[in-house]
């Protein structure tokens, strides 16, 4: 793979809407797959903003009517804002793109910058991302003073999270030791080019997730590295090991092209 270019495009009180940012990458997107410009991958913070990717459904949206910017990536609803990293690599990649494999080397890169910190993170089976593990199901305490084997997220199809207060918050799943995902991917490939990418909670307020299933799931929550370290942890502190750590996996990444296995005749 070519050297990857990084562009911080704004941080902070210069954080970039979402709007801007979404145009910036359809132009890099064009550039790119024309040989223009080499790999790119774009980092900045957003202003508070909800995207919900294709499969998004309503039960998953806000209640209250906030505003929703309906995206082309894959996955569902999620929040950006203060105090998340935000990356869009942009790469030209071998056809028939291999997306899992795409996502993996985002996650690898995020699990190491994770360790670098301290924090020990993992993937899951299923979910996409890079997720805090908590105690196994037996050894976390009960929600609403009954066994979780009633966990009505999970045992009633009508039951709704965001209608229940701090218990079932998603930005408490810590001190319910559950499952918490840190860091969020959705990606959208188009003439073999990636755009989209990842979202890696720094040191946010998750309060803003409450308001949403995120990722539509139900029985897990969020994280942050501040908040699971215990300590203060910045974006800026973050940014410089991301890009390194994005620079050593996908530069160095054994690019093939997706393995399509033949139906029998």
């Amino acid at each position: 793979m070519s050297e990857l270019r990084f562009v911080r495009m704004g941080f902070g009180a210069e954080a970039v809407e979402y709007q801007e940012a979404w145009d910036e990458q359809r132009r890099v997107h064009a550039a790119r797959f024309a040989d223009e410009v080499p790999d790119t991958v774009l980092l900045l913070e957003h202003p508070p903003v909800y995207t919900a990717g294709r499969r998004t459904e309503d039960s998953e949206r806000p209640l209250d009517g906030t505003p929703v910017i309906d995206v082309d990536r894959g996955g569902k609803i999620t929040w950006h804002g203060p105090g998340q990293l935000v990356g869009y690599p942009i790469q030209k990649l071998p056809r028939p793109v291999d997306v899992v494999a795409h996502v993996r080397r985002l996650e690898e890169a995020l699990i190491r910058t994770c360790a670098e910190f301290g924090l020990e993170t993992t993937r899951i089976e299923g979910r996409s991302g890079v997720w805090v593990l908590g105690d196994p199901v037996e050894q976390r305490p009960s929600l609403g003073g009954l066994s979780l084997d009633f966990d009505p997220r999970i045992a009633d199809e009508e039951f709704d999270p965001r209608l229940n207060g701090p218990e079932y918050a998603p930005s408490n799943a810590g001190q319910r030791r559950e499952d918490r995902k840190i860091a969020a991917i959705g990606i959208r490939v188009a003439k073999g080019v990636t755009m989209h990418g990842f979202s890696f909670n720094v040191n946010p307020d998750n309060r803003w997730f409450d308001r949403i299933i995120p990722c539509g799931i139900r029985d897990a929550g969020v994280a942050s590295l501040a908040d699971e370290l215990g300590r203060d942890i910045t974006v800026e502190d973050v940014l410089p090991v991301v890009e390194r750590h994005l620079r050593d996996v996908l530069e160095n990444a054994d690019l093939k092209p997706r393995v399509i296995e033949k139906t029998p005749a």
